[in-house]
């Protein structure tokens, strides 16, 4: 019988515990700084407090909800929703040193082993918003969108992607849809993804 199974630390949208079948291992916090160097961080990670002069500082939904109400007008074209698709918004978050963010669904849901941090949009929210707060809840993070990427067609969805630096926030703390929280160089990245859809994201950004 397989006993490596835990608990999330954070509970989901009714209330309930998750249980994380195969947990995910931290690895190399301590090379957090090295520019080169693939970092995975799960719940309750404990690492050095600061990045690109950045600190890593858990935040509030209230601060979220402050970030999206406080999002910066970016040069973005409409967003044509396809007949059939639901929309959905995310974002690449990029460190000052080229690294870029990644989350571990909890026990592989939606068949992904690594993917973006995106969701469906709510009723009534924008697409930045929900990038922010999508980025949020999965990773721990806290950002700001700086600039669009593109619109891309997934399984159920047309997600608006944007390029997004990193104002706060901690991965330690992602919320209990993710079991870990990735940061690694673009070409480790490629590696990661498995899906056609995320790698469209990765190559759209190169190409940014």
């Amino acid at each position: 019988m397989n006993d490596t199974w835990t608990w999330h630390p954070q509970l989901d949208e009714h209330g309930r515990k998750v249980r994380l079948h195969a947990p995910s291992c931290a690895a190399n916090l301590a090379a957090l700084a090295d520019p080169h160097a693939a970092v995975t961080f799960v719940p309750g990670s404990v690492c050095a407090g600061m990045l690109d002069g950045v600190p890593l500082v858990p935040c509030t939904r209230d601060a979220v909800d402050a970030a999206c109400l406080n999002a910066a007008a970016l040069a973005e074209p409409p967003f044509i929703l396809p007949p059939g698709r639901q929309a959905a918004a995310g974002a690449v978050v990029r460190e000052a040193d080229g690294r870029i963010w990644l989350v571990a669904p909890s026990n592989g849901f939606g068949g992904y082993a690594v993917t973006f941090p995106k969701g469906r949009v709510e009723p009534g929210l924008p697409l930045q918003a929900t990038a922010i707060r999508e980025v949020w809840e999965e990773s721990g993070l806290l950002v700001e969108p700086v600039a669009w990427l593109g619109d891309f067609p997934r399984t159920q969805t047309f997600t608006r992607f944007y390029i997004a630096r990193r104002i706060g926030g901690h991965p330690a703390h992602m919320g209990w849809e993710s079991q870990a929280v990735h940061l690694v160089t673009p070409a480790q990245a490629h590696g990661l993804l498995h899906r056609d859809t995320d790698r469209a994201v990765l190559e759209a950004l190169l190409r940014a």
